[in-house]
């Protein structure tokens, strides 16, 4: 059924109820595209000793030491100077990737790359991104809004900028090849920056309608771009765009994620466990590293690209704290009522006409080497926001049409928010900058201190609706019929009742507090604390009394038994449940399968003798490890589970972390095994290989062709329960940067087995792997970056962590005191704009 046809009766009814509602001589140091300057409201740091935020008179200086595997701790005496510090040595690592995200964000693709992401197809992949990021306007709210930020915000995203470019500007004969010498590869400013972190809180929402944006335009009139200059020939392009419903979570990002309280651990005291699932390669990569200011700031952890000088998943002397990718929403789709009749453009609200706005968009085109044109495009934009169009599902008609309101568009609270967190003193501090702040855009927090409290909050910017549209969203059944076929919410957008004006506040997300544990593994909030679920929340946020994923009973399933007999976890115990590959279908129907194929013996399933690969999988050790034979063959058949699960014992809201359970017994089991044998036969694998000469990580040479060096691979994958998963990246080649990379195409859409690679292609999953555990004597930590500090090909730190893993699944010690930093110092130098 078209979502359109779900959706007109579904409206209908709601309204019933509601009749009652660059160049070369550039220099460093001026990075300021906005001078600073007081805020007329200015926003107070959450910190008892308020932060030095700029540099006295200008004059920036760091130090950076690194240790060893290539982490930089940067020492600095006011926030600008410490993100100098950072962006320095960031961009020693990874500066084609910020130099790339910044020209997607500021709609700039078209004009060094052309329209097309296959030059010629008419995919129109760059048009459709450089409109649609300046329809959703976020270099012009940069631009507004940067003055009126924090002190804190603007001293980081300026100094942050400063280091940037000083790194460009010095060594620019050590950069990246793979963008070195680029006409795009040019020094950044502070709204650069910015920018940027406008565009990342959009991932989860508004960033992945940019097509529907794209071809959004009234019945008649054509959406196509059109030359800006009066009288100019139209370039001949191929204009064929792809619209389809898009998803609210596409790169399918997840992660794990503990906190353990003094009811949980040996020594009374407060461990986390931090195990983002993220892509290896592309703009989301982690970087770690070591932000101090001596007597305010002392934080160690990793961030995502650009974050400027301050650590997203991390620790400090008092609390640590992590992040997975939360089941909110961040964005509702209003459907539309229009009124044609009069001039202009026009929707209804509360019978009231209020105009669409029309805009005219340029941007710079590049036809040929040296050539650009500009091209010119309307938009369209609501009280809700931009208008869509997704042919056959959201039109825009006569009557009526559809605008996406995004909860996270303008976020200017995403630095300050994480600030405030790393510099807490305590557990009240850190729940202060939850209430204080809503810049943790899409994510779960999972946090404990060193006096053993934890705290979970999935404060994460949710639309804050009214009740009435909450009452309308969970129980009209049409309503809740569309929300199921598009994936998202979708609201009538013509009564004001429904259309929410700001995120829910503190008081209102889902929260817990205690001594014992908190935990998530992606499913929604509900049961963070299996012994005291957490109810009463918008129902934006996700899912309560639903059937869990296979990866949370896992979690469940390690915090049950993986502390040995006493229950209370030590830092060793807490790293092998990390490490340990085990996978929770395995361990629930391995001896029931294998009865099954005792059964059959050699009797063939269809056309298969499924007797050997009976054979290779009684030998299996149950685990993803290295050595485990048959591993990849256990994989394939949860692949096929999957498409069609056989319990014999259904799920249960009132036993949900054991249910269901119980392997049935029947001929779609056997099936579902014959075609995992003829996938492992087809791709040229033995049924009995071990998962370490099937799975693997090789990197892209800087050309973007396969390297040939191939890293051993351990790990699970979601599909069987995995707690420590990894996954290919299909069509990897687009990872959100235009940075030259491979991929191999797997078999089909029900397994991640390439023919073309020998096996798995491991191109996400586990990536910042960290345990922190407080003691007496502060905080001890162990971690990994299985994916190393740079992506530059063949530098000192572009595999060392990654081969680290490869050897055995391993993490190793965090140099955090100045003794363990002074001890495992590999280089040292102090920068400054005085040089």
């Amino acid at each position: 059924m078209k979502i359109q046809k779900a959706l007109r009766p579904a409206i209908a009814l709601s309204i019933a109820s509601l009749v009652t509602a660059c160049g070369n001589d550039y220099k460093y140091e001026s990075v300021n595209q906005l001078t600073p300057e007081e805020p007329d409201t200015p926003t107070t740091p959450v910190v008892s000793d308020p932060l030095p935020a700029f540099a006295p008179e200008g004059m920036l200086s760091a130090n950076i030491r690194w240790t060893d595997y290539g982490v930089p701790h940067v020492k600095a005496d006011n926030l600008e100077s410490l993100a100098y510090g950072v962006g320095f040595a960031y961009a020693k690592d990874n500066m084609c990737i910020l130099a790339d995200q910044v020209i997607k964000y500021n709609s700039e693709r078209a004009k060094y790359f052309g329209p097309d992401l296959v030059p010629g197809s008419g995919d129109s992949e760059h048009l459709i991104n450089d409109f649609g990021f300046l329809t959703l306007g976020i270099r012009k709210k940069a631009e507004q809004q940067f003055n009126g930020m924090s002190e804190n915000s603007r001293a980081l995203l300026t100094g942050y900028a400063a280091g940037y470019n000083k790194y460009l500007s010095e060594h620019a004969d050590e950069v990246d090849i793979s963008c070195a010498g680029q006409p795009w590869l040019k020094p950044l400013t502070n709204l650069d920056i910015l920018t940027y972190s406008l565009g990342v809180a959009l991932l989860p929402g508004a960033a992945n309608f940019l097509g529907p944006m794209f071809i959004a335009a009234p019945p008649g009139e054509s959406y196509l771009p059109y030359p800006k200059a009066s009288g100019a020939p139209a370039p001949r392009m191929n204009f064929s765009p792809n619209i389809k419903v898009p998803e609210r979570n596409p790169l399918d990002l997840g992660s794990n994620g503990w906190g353990l309280g003094k009811d949980k651990t040996e020594n009374g005291k407060g461990m986390v466990l931090a195990n983002p699932h993220f892509p290896h390669t592309g703009n989301l990569r982690f970087w770690q590293f070591h932000s101090i200011i001596p007597d305010h700031m002392n934080v160690m952890g990793g961030s995502l690209t650009g974050m400027p000088g301050v650590v997203n998943i991390g620790f400090n002397e008092n609390v640590a704290w992590t992040h997975t990718f939360s089941t909110a929403e961040h964005f509702v789709v209003y459907q539309l009522t229009l009124d044609e009749s009069l001039p202009g453009h026009n929707q209804i609200i509360d019978g009231t006409p209020r105009a669409i706005e029309e805009q005219e968009l340029v941007i710079d085109v590049a036809i040929g080497p040296g050539q650009t044109i500009q091209l010119a495009k309307k938009s369209y934009s609501t009280v809700q926001g931009p208008m869509i169009v997704v042919p056959g599902n959201f039109e825009w008609s006569e009557t009526g049409a559809y605008a996406i309101k995004d909860a996270n568009l303008g976020n200017f609270d995403i630095v300050d928010h994480w600030l405030a967190m790393n510099v807490a003193s305590n557990m009240e501090e850190f729940k202060q900058a939850f209430k204080a702040h809503d810049g943790v855009i899409f994510n779960n927090t999972m946090s404990a201190d060193k006096d053993g409290n934890v705290f979970y909050i999935d404060d994460s910017t949710v639309p804050h609706l009214t009740d009435v549209a909450i009452n309308e969203l969970t129980t009209n059944p049409l309503l809740i019929g569309a929300k199921q076929l598009a994936g998202f919410t979708i609201l009538p957008g013509h009564i004001s009742a429904f259309v929410y004006d700001d995120a829910v506040p503190y008081e209102k997300a889902p929260k817990y507090e205690g001594s014992d544990y908190v935990q998530n593994s992606n499913d929604s909030f509900w049961l963070t604390n299996a012994e005291s679920p957490i109810t009463g929340v918008s129902p934006l946020y996700g899912k309560v009394g639903n059937q869990q994923s296979l990866r949370s009973r896992m979690a469940h399933k390690l915090l049950a038994d993986a502390a040995g007999s006493d229950g209370l976890f030590n830092p060793t115990e807490v790293e092998n449940a990390l490490l340990g590959n085990r996978n929770y279908l395995g361990e629930a129907i391995l001896d029931d399968l294998l009865t099954a194929c005792a059964a059959q013996g050699d009797v063939l399933v269809g056309t298969t003798d499924i007797s050997a690969g009976c054979g290779a999988l009684a030998a299996w050790d149950g685990k993803m490890n290295l050595n485990s034979s048959a591993a990849h063959l256990f994989r394939e058949f949860a692949f096929q589970f999957a498409t069609s699960p056989q319990w014999s014992v259904p799920f249960s809201a009132e036993d949900p972390i054991n249910t269901p359970n119980t392997l049935a017994s029947n001929a779609t089991i056997l099936s579902h095994f014959a075609t995992a044998v003829e996938k492992v036969e087809q791709a040229g694998i033995a049924l009995d290989a071990t998962l370490g000469e099937v799975q693997f990580v090789e990197r892209s040479l800087p050309n973007g062709q396969a390297s040939g060096v191939k890293f051993p691979w351990a790990g699970a994958h979601n599909i069987e329960g995995g707690f420590n998963v990894f996954n290919n990246r299909r069509h990897s080649a687009n990872n959100g940067t235009l940075l030259p990379n491979h991929g191999y195409e797997t078999q089909d859409n029900t397994s991640i087995l390439s023919s073309d690679a020998g096996g798995y292609h491991i191109g996400y999953g586990s990536s910042w792997m960290t345990v922190v555990n407080f003691t007496d004597e502060g905080p001890k930590a162990r971690g990994l970056l299985t994916y190393s500090q740079s992506r530059a090909y063949g530098t000192e730190h572009s595999a060392d962590q990654t081969a680290l893993y490869s050897m055995e699944p391993q993490l190793r010690p965090l140099r955090f005191t100045e003794a363990e930093i002074e001890a495992h110092k590999i280089k040292e130098v102090t920068i400054s704009n005085a040089q």
